[in-house]
């Protein structure tokens, strides 16, 4: 019994089932784990029952898309060394000369650096320049934090780079970079407008109307050199983008010009990459590409007709709940498989990038980005708690995700 039990598909579904578990807490108690970790090990006991082949690793992993997030980490990475998001942030803030501007300015902050680049990287960099510049200023850093992760996951919903969810959409589905953008970009624009609004409602005391008796603004250091090529090999980027180059290879192609340089050694571009992103990403494809082969996925949408009756309410309602259960990246490789089947996918794949991105706003632990920004305040003696965050999170999400079925609704099914 227990060789047939060690045998059965539903094994491996369990092994899968128990690592997403484990990615969503993000931990395994009393262990030094974290969601990679937990991703490898789920890997490791596909392997040690024999679920799995060393030889069939490389076969579910999804290059293009470790291809892409390479690629934008080192463009990420030499921004960040050029000083290009600190200028940035400082150019935009500096015009803010009230608690309700300042709001604004780094809502628009984060979520136009986010459509562009990496939203998890726009809020490793935003977090403690956002801290800095409210303490000076002796304002609540709570409301613009908050405003800071809500909007990076808003803002990165228009483009095809700007989460790791949306490049694997990108890769999988063909779309182009401006039609992507032409297609979600008005809903990260007015969404955003409702995270400030919401915000300006539960915290009347910090945005009550007043003006700032000092300038909003902080000393940077600015590496010019590298702003520039930074600078014209992002420009390059965007065109190739716009011609309808591939994105993996636009975005590798420009990577490796940036790679070319006698000034900046390369160990210390590396030095700021997040390589276990890549790993994690890695190990995520393979635990999903062995869910999908036991066919009880499959059968789960045969049994309830859900891959014949895909629509934007089961599309949108599923992504939401699936990403707010194992995360948004998940939900999305879990779903992949049965929007390619369809005979005209692009108004789903685009349903599922704009919900399962927009969902991870309902609460702190609905997506990466929300964490940093919590642990990045942690680490500067800042409280950013769960509840603090979800009841504003709460509303955010609902607004956003009305417009998100309004807008899908009338201008894309």
């Amino acid at each position: 019994m227990l060789l047939s039990l060690f045998s059965s598909p539903w094994f491996s579904v369990a092994i899968i089932a128990v690592s997403y578990i484990g990615i969503a807490a993000g931990e395994i108690p009393r262990l030094r784990t974290n969601r990679t970790v937990i991703a490898l090990l789920g890997v490791g006991l596909l392997l040690l029952f024999q679920k799995l082949k060393m030889e069939q690793l490389s076969a579910y992993i999804d290059i293009d898309t470790i291809v892409l997030l390479f690629s934008m980490m080192i463009l990420n990475a030499n921004l960040r060394l050029s000083g290009f998001f600190q200028l940035a942030a400082n150019q935009v803030l500096k015009y803010s000369r009230s608690p309700r501007a300042l709001l604004a300015a780094t809502v628009l902050l984060s979520a136009v650096l986010s459509a562009i680049f990496l939203n998890d990287t726009i809020c490793i960099i935003l977090t403690p320049f956002i801290i800095d510049l409210t303490r000076n200023l002796k304002r609540d850093p709570i409301p613009y934090l908050i405003a800071l992760a809500t909007a990076a996951n808003i803002g990165s919903t228009a483009t095809l780079t700007g989460n790791p969810q949306n490049m694997i959409i990108g890769v999988a589905s063909g779309i182009s970079y401006l039609k992507f953008a032409s297609a979600l970009a008005p809903i990260s624009f007015i969404s955003s407008i409702g995270v400030w609004g919401v915000l300006v409602l539960f915290y009347p005391q910090e945005f009550k109307k007043e003006v700032f008796t000092q300038p909003v603004q902080r000393k940077i250091r600015i590496y010019k050199p590298l702003l520039l090529k930074s600078t014209l090999v992002i420009l390059l980027l965007l065109t190739m983008f716009l011609s309808g180059v591939s994105i993996a290879l636009a975005a590798f192609l420009a990577a490796c010009l940036l790679l070319i340089t006698r000034r900046l050694k390369p160990e210390k571009v590396f030095a700021e990459f997040d390589w276990g992103l890549l790993v994690f990403f890695s190990a995520l494809f393979i635990l999903t590409g062995v869910l999908n082969n036991t066919g009880v996925i499959r059968d789960l949408f045969q049994q309830y007709n859900l891959g014949e009756n895909i629509n934007l309410i089961s599309l949108s309602t599923g992504s939401i709940v699936l990403s707010n259960i194992v995360s948004n990246v998940p939900a999305v490789l879990l779903i992949k498989p049965f929007i390619a089947q369809l005979a005209n996918p692009i108004p789903a794949w685009l349903t599922l990038a704009s919900s399962a991105t927009l969902a991870g706003n309902l609460t702190l632990l609905g997506s990466v980005a929300n964490l940093i920004v919590a642990e990045s305040a942690r680490h500067r003696n800042i409280t950013l708690s769960f509840w603090e965050y979800t009841r504003a999170g709460i509303l955010i999400t609902i607004f956003s995700l009305v417009v998100h079925f309004l807008w899908i609704h009338y201008f894309i099914w």
